[in-house]
């Protein structure tokens, strides 16, 4: 059956069954199947990243892998033209997260799966910006999304994350004009005693060119990369 392409088999003993209209990209939608993917495996998850950002109304980024966040390691999926990629996230920071007032429901013609709200949105795409579009991307998502995010949750949340995750995002924030969810963030900056960068990817050539860079004493970061979104 696989092999005529009516079934798909993205976990061993799990299977798809492939309406026609599936067969030519290999399987359905992920967010059709996620859910009971993860019951299956008796996994908790939430769909994260760019796929959320897209569902919560970021129209800039394109998301081409299907990600999850998850308390255990488990390696990616490709079925067909779809990528899953899952992302590890610390089970005791995960279980304190993944509650129903951080979460939504992606419908779908199966059933509902449960997606990050907006707050953790942009928290999980600060803390995993290699996977979202790197700082310049998560820019972009807080300033196309955050209008719609309560400052109280998140910075209820904020406190599950590194305290350089929510100064970088706090920085992005100001930048992109939301002060109210900013200043719920100011109060985590207060407490740090050490400069971090904003785009931790950035390396100078010289250590020493580091020291010319505009610094945020507000964030308590190292500004090492121009802010650049689409209007």
């Amino acid at each position: 059956m696989i092999k005529k392409h009516k079934l798909a088999n993205p976990r061993h003993g799990f299977y798809l069954i492939l309406r026609p209209e599936d067969q030519i990209s290999g399987a359905p939608d992920p967010v059709r199947w996620i859910d009971a993917l993860m019951k299956y495996q008796g996994i908790d998850y939430r769909i994260a990243l760019l796929r959320a950002a897209a569902f919560h109304g970021a129209s800039h980024q394109a998301a081409m892998v299907f990600q999850v966040i998850v308390p255990r390691q488990l390696r990616g999926i490709e079925l067909g033209r779809h990528r899953l990629q899952f992302i590890y996230q610390s089970p005791k920071a995960f279980a304190l997260a993944n509650q129903v007032p951080a979460l939504d429901q992606i419908k779908s013609d199966t059933g509902f799966a449960k997606v990050s709200g907006v707050e953790l949105t942009l928290l999980d795409c600060t803390r995993y910006f290699h996977q979202a579009g790197g700082i310049n991307g998560v820019a972009q998502i807080a300033k196309d999304i955050s209008a719609k995010a309560d400052p109280r949750l998140l910075g209820k949340l904020a406190a599950l994350y590194e305290n350089a995750t929510v100064r970088r995002l706090g920085y992005l924030l100001d930048r992109m004009g939301n002060t109210r969810l900013a200043n719920a963030l100011e109060p985590f900056a207060k407490k740090a005693k050490a400069l971090v960068s904003l785009d931790p990817a950035v390396r100078p050539l010289i250590a020493s060119h580091g020291e010319s860079h505009e610094k945020s004493t507000k964030w308590k970061l190292i500004v090492n990369e121009d802010i650049e979104v689409d209007t």
